[in-house]
């Protein structure tokens, strides 16, 4: 275990709000683990690109650093794919693709690590985490055991597990199983891989979704950011159907079980946020759902903002915006509704 103290939080999340973490453990085994002191628990954290920290009091935090993977296959077409959770998300895709497994192609370039995806039940153009998980490993600090979990004890659901609520605090994710095939698996039916061919290769789908992403998202390593900064909102059909009557083109999908989701990008922007900048942080002109950091932002910057576009999206729309990115620090939870 590697014990670090005063690290830069700038370097510990793509938003890069200036922080100062006071202690981080990067573990890289259960035997690691069971060495971490519990009191303060600390926060299980990844590569932070789903987490903002607001200082200036930061919790201590818990990295697992373990990035194997193994591939059992199960059948001749069939594949069971092992990965410890220090494993970086978009280069486990790459590696898929290039060994032609299908079932992860549509959730590239999302950025942060393995360990991350079950929490938040990563998905992208029509493919969850959850459609190709197998189990999840997970470490509990109390009896200091791992415990390998089914998917239906992970209790997914959207951007939803139950390691972000029952779970949350209580350990920490090492490895995750997926399930992979060498038949195809083409979800193409969302905007920008609907113009794919009914038998287009792996290698299509996978290239479209980095071209189809990369035309509407920053690079963090470029413009700091945390990615989409809110849920699509998940309405009744007939709060859609009333909405819908108001505003002709607001775009709907139907999830058939009574739900549609909206577009929280869509909200936003006739909310009149779109490139709309409090202080260094703004919407992305490209993206509202992506705020950013211009470089010199400010945790009061960011506050402000998100405040604002919840109470202009309330009040036109009467749909409240729920942030997906973390907020992390007592500030965070006094000044805004969203709960680290």
């Amino acid at each position: 275990m590697e014990l670090l103290q005063q690290q830069d939080g700038r370097l510990l999340s793509t938003f890069r709000l200036a922080a100062v973490l006071p202690t981080v453990y990067q573990c890289y085994s259960t035997e690691d683990l069971a060495k971490v002191p519990l009191s303060p628990r600390p926060r299980v954290h990844g590569e932070g690109s789903n987490t903002v920290f607001i200082g200036p009091e930061l919790p201590a935090l818990c990295r697992y650093m373990a990035s194997a993977k193994t591939l059992n296959w199960l059948d001749d077409d069939r594949a069971e794919l092992h990965v410890e959770a220090g494993h970086n998300w978009h280069q486990l895709v790459q590696w898929t693709v290039s060994q032609g497994l299908w079932g992860l192609e549509n959730l590239a370039l999302i950025p942060g690590s393995v360990g991350a995806a079950p929490v938040q039940n990563i998905g992208a153009y029509g493919v969850e985490l959850a459609d190709r998980c197998r189990y999840v490993d997970f470490y509990h600090w109390d009896q200091q055991r791992l415990e390998r979990m089914t998917v239906e004890q992970c209790r997914f659901g959207y951007r939803d597990s139950v390691f972000k609520r029952e779970m949350a605090g209580r350990g920490v994710i090492v490895a995750v199983g997926l399930m992979l095939t060498r038949q195809p698996q083409r979800v193409l039916t969302y905007q920008g891989l609907d113009q794919l061919s009914a038998d287009c290769s792996l290698q299509q789908v996978f290239d479209t979704v980095i071209t189809v992403r990369q035309a509407k998202l920053p690079d963090p390593a470029e413009l700091a950011n945390c990615g989409s900064f809110f849920k699509n909102p998940l309405l009744p059909d007939a709060d859609v159907k009333a909405l819908q009557q108001r505003y002709t083109a607001m775009p709907v999908y139907s999830q058939g079980n009574g739900y549609s989701k909206v577009p929280a990008a869509w909200l936003i922007d006739q909310a009149g946020f779109k490139g709309k900048q409090v202080g260094d942080v703004g919407c992305y002109h490209k993206q509202p759902l992506v705020l950013v950091n211009y470089g010199q932002g400010q945790a009061s910057d960011l506050l402000t903002l998100i405040a604002q576009i919840q109470h202009q999206v309330h009040s036109r729309f009467g749909v409240t915006l729920e942030p997906e990115v973390q907020l992390v620090g007592r500030q965070a939870t006094t000044q805004t509704s969203v709960v680290s």
